[in-house]
C-alpha cells in the first residue's frame, strides 16, 4: 500500500483501515493530510469496509490553521482555497464511497474532524470522547459539511445550540442525542470499531453501498420518488446478487436463509417463500400455514 505523511493505510482483511497519525497535534489535519486520505479512499483495492481512526489520544482536534499550513497575505482567501481544494473533496468523496465506513473516535473530534468522524455510518466512541464545533469562540463558521449534517443529525435546536454556543458534546450526550452508534471504554474502542467494520465487510458489499446512496438522497427526495429509487436500486442489488453470488455473504450470519427466489432450501433449512423474506431472520420468517397476504389473509 502507499506511504503517506500524515496518515496510516492498512489493509486487515476484508477492512482498509485509516489512522489520522499525527498524534503529537492531537491530529489537527493540514490539507495535506485530507488530500492523503482521499488518495486512501480512492485506492480500496477490493476492501468491503473502512474504519477512520485517530492515532494516541485524540481523532482529530480540527484543522491545523497554523505554522503557515494556511499562511498567506490573504488568509480568507487561503481557508477557502483549502477547504474547497482539499477538504471538501474528500468530505465527498467519503460520501461517494460504494462501502460502509465505520469512525473510532477517542478523544476530541473537534471541527473538520467533527465533520469527518459524523460522515461514517456509524460512529463508534469510548467514554473520553467529544464533539466540538467551537468555530464561534474564534469568530468562525463551521465547515466541511457540518452545517449540512448536524441539522438532519440531531435537528435544528440541537445543531444550533451546538454550532452557536460552541460547547462540547461529550460522548454520553452525544449517544443521547443519536450522533454516534455506541459508546464503549476508551480500552475497548480499538476492539469494537474494528469488529463492527469487519460485520459490514463480511454483509452484501453492493446492497449497502446502495443504502447509503438512499440514505444520503433521502433529505433532498420526496416520497414517490424515493420509491421509485428504492426499485431501481432493487434492481441493481438483484442483478448483482444473481452475477456475484459471493457478494451475498449471508452464509456468515447463522439464522439467515439465503435461498433463491425461484424455490428451494437455504442452509438453515427453510422452503423459499419469496425474495424479501428469505432473507429475514428466522424468527421473522413466516411459520408453517401461513400465506404470502399475512395471517389472516
Amino acid at each position: 500500500m502507499a506511504a503517506y505523511e500524515h496518515i496510516l493505510s492498512e489493509r486487515r482483511g476484508d477492512v482498509l483501515v485509516l489512522t489520522l497519525n499525527r498524534p503529537d497535534r492531537l491530529n489537527a489535519a493540514p490539507p495535506a493530510m485530507f488530500e492523503e486520505l482521499r488518495a486512501a479512499l480512492g485506492e480500496l483495492d477490493g476492501a468491503r469496509a473502512v474504519l477512520i481512526a485517530g492515532a494516541g489520544r485524540a481523532f482529530c482536534s480540527g484543522a491545523d490553521v497554523g505554522g503557515g499550513a494556511l499562511g498567506s497575505d490573504n488568509p480568507g482567501e487561503a481557508t477557502f482555497a483549502a477547504l474547497t481544494g482539499s477538504y471538501n473533496p474528500t468530505m465527498t468523496a467519503l460520501a461517494d464511497l460504494s462501502v460502509p465506513v465505520v469512525s473510532a473516535v477517542r478523544g476530541p473530534a473537534a471541527g473538520i474532524g467533527c465533520s469527518l468522524a459524523l460522515a461514517a455510518d456509524f460512529c463508534v466512541a469510548s467514554e473520553t470522547a467529544y464533539f466540538l464545533q467551537a468555530f464561534v469562540n474564534i469568530g468562525l463558521v463551521p465547515d466541511g459539511g457540518a452545517s449540512w449534517m448536524l441539522p438532519r443529525l440531531i435537528g435544528k435546536a440541537r445543531a444550533t445550540e451546538m454550532m452557536m454556543l460552541g460547547e462540547r458534546v461529550p460522548a454520553a450526550k452525544a449517544l443521547d442525542w443519536g450522533m454516534v452508534h455506541k459508546v464503549v471504554a476508551d480500552d475497548a474502542l480499538d476492539a469494537e470499531a474494528f469488529a463492527l467494520a469487519e460485520r459490514l465487510a463480511a454483509m452484501p458489499t453492493a446492497a449497502l453501498g446502495l443504502m447509503r446512496r438512499a440514505i444520503t438522497n433521502a433529505y433532498e427526495t420526496d416520497y414517490a420518488t424515493a420509491m421509485q429509487a428504492e426499485a431501481a436500486n432493487q434492481r441493481d442489488a438483484r442483478a448483482n446478487r444473481c452475477s456475484r453470488g459471493n457478494d451475498l455473504r449471508l452464509q456468515h450470519h447463522p439464522g439467515v436463509s439465503n435461498h433463491h427466489p425461484g424455490g428451494g432450501r437455504g442452509p438453515v433449512g427453510q422452503r423459499s417463500i419469496g425474495w424479501c423474506c428469505a432473507a429475514l431472520p428466522r424468527p421473522f420468517q413466516l411459520g408453517p400455514g401461513i400465506r404470502r397476504g399475512g395471517a389472516n389473509s
